[in-house]
């Protein structure tokens, strides 16, 4: 490691501990030819997860976008914060531990519904809605149906 102050590449570790958020080592450093100290920090490099559209168009995954989508389908309905972001944390952990490189929008629709449903039927079909594009009423109403159904079974 390069000092930043002199240049010189004879620098020795003073302290490493874990970061405040602990995503990455905080080193403290000192050079050896100027005494000068400095920190760095130590992250794993995280190779961008894509997202396949309907499309077939790829961009990146957005953590942001994906808890955007929920929060809309919650609006105005009696769910806590922490509940909305720990349904993200598990569907961002699901689609971490099962792919690497891409995934398909529509995996990630089918995990949200998955999670809505259990969380609230209001919010479950709000997502439908909207992610299985219902052009009219009936697809609304066949959706409902549907969920009645499984209730029965259940």
């Amino acid at each position: 490691m390069k000092c930043p102050f002199c240049g010189e590449d004879t620098t020795k570790v003073i302290d490493s501990r874990p970061s405040d958020d602990n995503t990455a080592i905080r080193r403290r450093r000192m050079c050896e030819v100027c005494n000068r100290r400095f920190t760095t920090y130590e992250k794993i490099e995280v190779f961008p997860l894509m997202v396949v559209k309907k499309d077939q168009t790829r961009e990146a995954y957005s953590r942001e976008k994906l808890k955007t989508g929920i929060v809309m389908a919650c609006h105005k309905r009696p769910i806590p914060t922490d509940a909305v972001n720990r349904l993200v944390d598990d569907i961002e952990t699901t689609i971490f531990n099962n792919y690497e490189k891409e995934v398909s929008s529509k995996v990630i629709g089918e995990l949200v519904m998955e999670k809505l449903k259990t969380l609230d039927e209001v919010a479950y079909v709000r997502f439908a809605s909207v992610y299985r594009s219902f052009t009219d009423l009936n697809n609304f109403a066949q959706e409902l149906e549907n969920m009645i159904q499984r209730e029965k079974k259940q």
